[in-house]
């Protein structure tokens, strides 16, 4: 087995472009669900609705991409009006139901034929990012120390993508220790307690919808510019379980634990499915006890039963407290 590739995947994949998406996307389902209580289950239209609007607008109309980072922040909050204004009077299982059913519904509608003109239907949209490298202020040649070796391109895209996770971080630290951050943690614990405090529960919900679709937005646009392709079926509901997966494991309501639960979550794939088609090439697992064809299958359940231990003896997080667990549906 190859040790030195194995190493280098792992570590790669521990501050990719992956993970800069997965952070992003829990940083926000942190602000909904670790702190205001939100139950957001279509963390993943925001981050659909901000790649197309880079894609829609450049591709599709010839606009500058700035131009479309503004489009596709507008439209995250559009989304969120659409989805707060009838559901965040109600129980938090409404917000579930409907953000889920939400999801679905953009990513068949980007996928429709009639869209085709404007979203490229099944096929998406590609070549839009000639401004983000336009900008680039790396010259050409290699950056990184040891295995840790990234083209330019890639590492300003890696700048850009964990400053992006750093200001996230930095403006949730300031906002949490603002009074508006005390009234959404008094909202997750007992909504009728700072409705009768004078507080507008449902004006604080939706703010906390917005600022963390937002954030998801942010998401979509790192993956956007850093493959330059946008297509439907990858805005599916599984990504959104992976922020939480992400959220859960580094612990909800911590400023750190979407980060590096994401760096955990997207490396130890990586770095499981590189060790299972290394042992099967190397002959230590039989082909007739797994192909390389299930690889992907058995690296989401190894993964899974890690999830689960951790559940089991810590099921607050890495840095989460059993406190901020309790999630009262009302």
């Amino acid at each position: 087995m190859d040790w030195d590739v194995i190493l280098r995947i792992g570590l790669t994949a521990l501050i990719g472009r992956e993970v800069i998406l997965f952070a992003l996307a829990a940083i926000g389902l942190n602000v909904h669900f670790g702190y205001t209580g939100l139950l957001n289950f279509g963390q993943v239209a925001f981050a659909a609705v901000g790649a197309y609007g880079i894609a829609i607008a450049v591709a599709t109309f010839g606009l500058s991409m700035w131009i479309g980072v503004a489009l596709g922040l507008l439209a995250a909050v559009v989304l969120a009006l659409l989805l707060g204004i009838p559901t965040l009077r109600l129980r938090a299982d409404y917000l579930a139901i409907v953000t889920i059913a939400a999801s679905e519904i953009i990513r068949f509608t980007l996928r429709s034929v009639s869209a085709r003109e404007v979203t490229g239907g099944s096929f998406g949209l590609t070549q839009f990012a000639r401004d983000f490298y336009g900008v680039n202020p790396f010259p050409p040649g290699r950056y990184g120390t040891g295995f840790l070796q990234f083209s330019e391109r890639d590492f300003w895209l890696l700048m850009v993508g964990w400053g992006l996770v750093a200001l996230g971080t930095f403006v949730l630290f300031l906002l949490m220790r603002s009074p508006w951050g005390r009234v959404v943690k008094s909202v997750r614990e007992d909504e009728d307690a700072a409705r009768s405090l004078g507080k507008n529960v449902y004006s604080f919900k939706m703010q906390s919808l917005i600022f963390g679709g937002i954030l998801g937005a942010f998401a979509g646009f790192i993956q956007a510019v850093g493959t330059q392709s946008v297509q439907p079926d990858f805005f599916a509901t599984p990504i959104t379980f992976f922020a939480y997966v992400a959220l859960i494991a580094g612990g909800t309501a911590t400023l750190l634990g979407p980060i590096v639960g994401a760096m955990i979550f997207w490396s130890l794939l990586a770095l499981t499915d590189s060790l299972l088609r290394q042992a099967i090439s190397a002959g230590y697992i039989p082909t007739e006890i797994m192909s390389g064809t299930q690889i992907g299958q058995v690296r989401f359940m190894l993964v899974g039963l890690g999830l689960m231990l951790l559940m089991i003896y810590r099921p607050q997080g890495i840095f989460g407290d059993r406190r901020e667990m309790a999630f009262d549906v009302r």
